[in-house]
């Protein structure tokens, strides 16, 4: 695809987001065909529809992406069929028409080549509008299972692009000839990291390069469940380890009071941050082990980078997808999942042989290798264009 003719102009509405799950994988695929069109004297012209108050709405503004919201229906889920019949649901399924009839004026004036949808709420008006309009719609899956949003559009898509062999058999008979195994986008700049550049960034001259070095993250906000479990075992780990740990604003202080009492040579090991920003892509380039949560971006990136991983699942994701990540590639040796009760003690138990064994770091690293595919972005453009030639 990358050497067939391209078109002069490209026209390209994207629909998805929420959170950055569904957002950043849009942007890197926006960014990847922007470039690939530039490079052979194209241009791109994107809208991208999405909700106020989500991610994508600071982050399209941002890239210089027009921006435009629908209404939206957020479906609260439950286990009970009763409860998913609340006033609240309904009241939001009231909502939709009025984004779909939104949605379909956005297309119909756009006049898009392709609409791409990544998932989330806002992606179903958006993409039943391309149906609605004629114009070819692709889906994009970040996790191993179809999301509520594509499940919801799968029969109306003309490519669905997904991000792992194993979600093949997962889909329905009838949209499987649809779908093409691509990957989830990862963004460029995480792939070119580089180890110095993280120490001299951050400082991190207590480092005992001789030790492994561990980095623990549990979003931008935090987790307090994987903070309190990494005070549990902090002596013990930075025995064993230097650790960079992100650790979100609201947790800081406590753990820098309980860090206060570390021996002095335990303590130039342990470097704590609410935040990492642009200096994340040498972070990992510096790290040998990663302990995070297992959202589809954070999976995408370490399998990318080839790093081994302990993952501790948001218990709470949509359908259960962290857990059901996690275990997908623990049971492929590219990582350890810990779900159910997650204590300090698993977590020390887990992370000890791959603090020790660098054999078994490096087993675990080739295996997550096998699973990263760093070209998802090039491969969804290609899913793109090729769609709007169909």
């Amino acid at each position: 695809m990358n050497d067939v003719s391209l078109p002069n102009a490209f026209r390209l509405i994207v629909t998805g987001g929420g959170t950055g799950g569904h957002t950043y994988p849009a942007l890197t695929a926006v960014r990847t065909l922007q470039a690939r069109l530039a490079s052979r004297g194209g241009t791109l012209d994107v809208l991208w529809i999405g909700t106020p108050d989500g991610l994508e709405a600071r982050v399209a503004p941002a890239e210089g992406i027009a921006f435009t919201t629908v209404a939206t229906g957020k479906i609260r889920r439950s286990s009970n069929p009763l409860k998913m019949a609340s006033p609240a649901n309904i009241r939001d399924m009231a909502r939709v028409p009025l984004g779909v009839a939104q949605a379909r004026k956005a297309v119909a004036n756009f006049r898009p080549d392709v609409v791409l949808a990544t998932g989330g709420y806002v992606a179903v008006p958006g993409g039943l509008a391309a149906r609605m309009c004629k114009v070819p719609l692709v889906l994009h899956e970040q996790t191993v299972r179809l999301g509520l949003a594509n499940r919801k559009l799968a029969s109306s898509a003309t490519r669905i692009a997904v991000s792992s062999e194993s979600t093949l058999p997962l889909l329905p008979e009838a949209v499987r000839g649809a779908a093409v195994v691509t990957g989830n986008p990862v963004r460029p700049e995480v792939l070119t990291g580089q180890p110095e550049k993280a120490v001299t960034a951050l400082g991190l001259h207590g480092f005992d390069r001789r030790l492994p070095t561990l980095y623990v993250t549990g979003g931008a906000q935090g987790s307090q469940q994987i903070n309190d479990m990494i005070r549990d075992v902090l002596p013990w780990l930075l025995e064993r380890a230097n650790v960079v740990h992100q650790c979100g604003p609201a947790n800081v202080d406590t753990l820098r009071g309980h860090a206060a009492g570390l021996r002095p040579d335990l303590a130039g090991r342990y470097y704590l941050t609410p935040f990492v920003g642009p200096e994340l892509p040498d972070v990992l380039a510096l790290a040998d082990i990663v302990v995070s949560r297992s959202g589809a971006g954070t999976l995408a990136e370490l399998t990318a980078l080839g790093k081994p991983a302990v993952f501790v699942p948001l218990a709470s994701s949509a359908g259960n997808e962290q857990a059901h990540n996690a275990r997908h590639l623990e049971e492929a040796g590219a990582a350890v999942a810990l779900v159910g009760d997650v204590t300090s003690d698993r977590l020390r138990d887990a992370l000890g042989p791959l603090l020790t064994d660098p054999a078994r770091r490096h087993a675990m690293s080739q295996s997550a290798r096998t699973h990263g595919r760093p070209d998802a972005a090039d491969q969804l453009v290609n899913v793109i264009l090729g769609a709007a030639n169909s």
